[in-house]
């Protein structure tokens, strides 16, 4: 049988690896940006929120599809992979659709 640990073990490995590596890069190109006199406010965060507007929407559309893909599993003949992993596709993906056009009418009044 196949062992889930030493390949997960293994992913956090190169994902701590990946992640030092990113920084570090990063940290790299904003000193050479900034010895080259770049306005240090293009590293400062917007205040933007639709991000988390998006991943909101997304996780509830998750939640959602979860609670529909049990409901789905139980009362009908459907394998429960089929069922959990359609709604959670579907309703996910529903989720994203609402964000944008919410995003869509928030850009139309500015």
């Amino acid at each position: 049988m196949f062992q889930l640990t030493p390949v997960l073990i293994v992913l956090i490995i190169f994902g701590f690896i990946f992640g030092i590596v990113y920084i570090s890069v990063r940290r790299k190109e904003r000193q050479a940006l900034l010895e080259k006199g770049a306005d240090p406010s293009i590293f400062s965060i917007p205040k933007n929120y639709s991000a988390t507007l998006r991943f909101g929407l997304l996780f509830v559309g998750v939640a959602i599809g979860i609670l529909l893909g049990n409901i789905l599993a139980v009362t009908t003949n459907l394998q429960e992979e089929a069922a959990y992993f359609s709604m959670i596709f579907l309703f996910g993906g529903l989720g994203l659709v609402i964000n944008y056009f919410i995003e869509k009418q928030s850009m139309k009044k500015e």
